[in-house]
């Protein structure tokens, strides 16, 4: 059995590359479902905003809707490594 450090530090480059490469293509993945519901969420308001004699969003869709922007913002802030 060979107890060859230079094998030891590739497997573990390799590994340590590896993991950042799935992070890389994970985070930009989230990053462009995040740019879909937003651009979602505005082409709501803007269709709404088109339709003034209609009422506006009931109270419950209006906290409902907070409730994912206060997560979208947690998700973010854990996503680019900001401690809460």
């Amino acid at each position: 059995m060979t107890h060859d450090p230079n094998l030891y530090i590739t497997v573990a480059a390799s590994g340590l590359a590896g993991l950042g490469m799935v992070t890389a293509a994970t985070l930009a993945g989230w990053r462009g479902w995040l740019a879909l519901k937003r651009q979602e969420l505005t082409e709501r308001h803007a269709i709404a905003e088109a339709q003034p004699g209609q009422s506006g969003p009931s109270v419950a869709s209006r906290i409902e809707v907070a409730d994912l922007k206060e997560r979208i913002r947690k998700l973010e802030a854990i996503a680019a490594g900001v401690d809460l």
